[in-house]
């Protein structure tokens, strides 16, 4: 995986999904230390990580929060990691971490199950403008 800059946090997300794309933004505006990069997990390099971390995304369905030589994270575990890298108020999200893991992941998935329904879903992934462009790995 010598793509991967050693130095940022890697974002694995559906691209195809109106919330997913939306909380990819909101990400962006929030990363004044120029933290995370962001690739689609439906994209060829998408799934050269996903393979390489033996991830079957086909059963994990999820925001994945990738450090390269490090670890990664699923679920509601890697949105509050996100949220926590952001600083000031947003630290705050840590409390949320003293939460059961199976609680938080049970509320991370029942929005999964229903983010298509609720947000809609595009018929193929984002294409960064050229502002954004360098936020994203391909």
């Amino acid at each position: 995986m010598e793509k991967l800059p050693k130095d940022k946090k890697i974002l694995l997300f559906d691209g195809v999904c109106n919330l997913c794309n939306e909380s990819v933004l909101k990400i962006i505006r929030y990363d004044n230390k120029d933290i995370f990069r962001f690739v689609s997990l439906q994209s060829d390099f998408g799934q050269q990580i996903t393979n390489h971390l033996g991830i079957d995304t086909s059963t994990i369905d999820s925001v994945i929060l990738y450090e390269p030589g490090v670890s990664y994270e699923i679920k509601s575990t890697a949105a509050l990691n996100i949220m926590f890298e952001f600083g000031g108020i947003w630290k705050l999200t840590r409390v949320l971490g003293y939460l059961p893991e199976g609680f938080r992941n049970f509320i991370y998935d029942y929005i999964a199950r229903n983010r298509y329904k609720w947000f809609g879903k595009k018929e193929q992934c984002m294409i960064p403008t050229p502002e954004l462009k360098s936020k994203f790995l391909d």
